[in-house]
């Protein structure tokens, strides 16, 4: 539980520094016997600081759940 957490805390962390996910979709348009053309599509998709906020909220709730059922 502690690594799943840890991870989502390094997301989240990730997610306020970086803030922007690159992608690249390419897709076939036609295809004409051997031949064919495709387009490659690029666009980027923002992290909001509040959803990195809440999951690194969510995380610590969930850190501080567990260490309190074993104490």
């Amino acid at each position: 539980m502690k690594s799943i957490a840890l991870a989502l805390v390094i997301i989240g962390v990730g997610a306020l520094v970086y803030g922007v996910i690159d992608y690249s979709n390419s897709r076939t348009t036609i295809e004409v016997g051997s031949m064919s053309a495709s387009i490659t599509e690029n666009g980027a998709r923002s992290i909001t600081a509040i959803i990195a906020g809440a999951i690194a909220v969510i995380v610590g709730l969930m850190m501080y759940s567990k260490e309190r059922r074993h104490a």
